[in-house]
Order: structure tokens, then sequence, then C-alpha cells
């Protein structure tokens, strides 16, 4: 898989440059109209699990990577917080009457494949989109 280009953004609490980032890079790469949205906010819902999850464990940055091959753009968001839910990413949809859990369930609603990691050095999501559906 040939990398075309690659970006990167640290972030803390101001998710506004993560959204810009994602917008720009989809636009680039030529990801369709609503599926350029959805990746948006996929990846802002992730990255808003660091602002939410990750400080609150006492980890407050995040790293954006963003990259793009002939096929597809991919998004990656990186934080030392930890899932400790094993369930968090393979729930068909969240729980009737349920204030969280939904973050996981929309990425994964909305990107065409979503790989989670998590352990003792923090959690790593990375979110994927063909740039042609075929």
């Amino acid at each position: 898989m040939l990398m075309l280009y690659e970006r990167s953004l640290r972030y803390t609490t101001d998710l506004s440059a993560v959204r810009t980032l994602v917008r720009e890079q989809a636009r680039h790469a030529g990801l369709a109209g609503t599926r350029a949205i959805d990746l948006e906010l996929a990846v802002s819902e992730v990255a808003a699990n660091t602002v939410r999850h990750a400080a609150a464990q006492g980890h407050r940055e995040g790293t954006l990577r963003v990259w793009c091959t002939a096929d597809e753009i991919i998004c990656e968001i990186r934080d030392g917080g930890v899932i400790t839910d094993v369930l968090a990413d393979r729930r068909r949809q969240p729980a009737a009457g349920a204030l969280a859990g939904h973050g996981l369930w929309l990425v994964q609603q909305v990107c065409d494949q979503v790989e989670i990691a998590s352990g003792t050095d923090g959690t790593t999501v990375r979110m994927r989109m063909a740039l042609r559906r075929s």
C-alpha cells in the first residue's frame, strides 16, 4: 500500500483543528460529499473521547494522523487512555435509554472499517473510508 501523503496534529481540548484537518484532507483525497462529512463526524467523535475519557485518566493529549493511499483515506486517533469496556466496539447498538456509548457505535456505522487497539500504552482508533465505492 503506497502512502500518498500524511498529515498529523496534536490536540488537547480544542477539536476545531481536528475537524478542519480531516475536512481538508478528505476534500484533497477526493472523498465524496456526505462521506467526507461522515468521516469528519467520526474522527471528531473519537477525538472527543480523548477529551472526555482519556483526560479523566490523566492523559490530556491526543494525536490525529491522516494519510491517503490510491484507494482510501485513513484517520488515526491515538491517546494515552485505556478503554476498559472490552465490548465497546462490538455492540450492535447502544442499550435502550443509554446516556453514553453512542460514539463508537456511530463511528462503526459511518466508516468502512474501524480498528481499535487499547492496552496499557494507550488507545489507537483507526478509521478507514474508501475513496470510490464499488
